[in-house]
């Protein structure tokens, strides 16, 4: 799992390649890299909000206790893996149109590492300002469109052309979903006391 990681990062041709040789299955996917690296943003979160508390501006500062922050913890955490899954059937739509269509386990698979950098930026919630989360995110997003761009046509065995289409959809699907988790990331980690406590009254 580490080995794709750097890989994805450094070496992202290369990688691509030696992915899709391996042939893996969703499971495993999940259980050997979703599973780990969707956990990053969510502990890191986990640590911001209860050890340091989300800055607003202002000086206005919100920390959730650690019962609060554990359940907003869990919710994040069930909609990341759910992300992984909406994007990888993104794919599948998109390349549905194409004589040599992927099938939906290696798109799910595709979108699975593909999301590498956005687990990956999700570190700097360990601060969590949310100035600072953003522009992680945005720099996540890009990276994870190059690696889009890059790997989709040799990864779901399709023309370039049709790698810039599928690319181009997913891409925007992917950016209404980062835009969804950053507000759902603000809502729970910032406000998941005040939420909890109305949900329960």
């Amino acid at each position: 799992m580490l080995t794709h990681v750097w890989g994805l990062m450094a070496h992202p041709n290369r990688e691509w390649k030696q992915i899709k040789q391996e042939r893996e299955t969703i499971t495993h996917l999940y259980a050997h890299h979703v599973l780990l690296l969707a956990a990053i943003p969510v502990i890191c979160s986990y640590i911001g909000t209860t050890q340091v508390g989300w800055s607003l501006g202002g000086g206005t500062t919100i920390k959730l206790s650690y019962l609060d922050a554990l359940g907003a913890g869990i919710v994040f955490y069930l909609v990341i893996l759910a992300a992984v899954y909406i994007v990888g059937k993104t794919i599948r739509y998109s390349a549905k149109r194409f004589p040599k269509t992927p099938s939906q386990s290696q798109c799910i698979i595709f979108a699975g590492y593909v999301a590498t950098p956005m687990f990956l930026s999700g570190i700097v919630a360990v601060y969590p300002i949310i100035w600072l989360c953003l522009l992680a995110g945005v720099i996540g997003l890009c990276y994870t469109a190059y690696l889009l761009y890059l790997g989709i046509p040799s990864f779901l065995d399709i023309s370039e052309k049709e790698g810039f289409v599928v690319s181009s959809t997913t891409l925007a699907v992917g950016v209404l979903v980062l835009e969804g988790l950053l507000g759902m990331t603000v809502l729970l980690w910032g406000y998941g006391e005040r939420i909890i406590l109305s949900l329960l009254g």
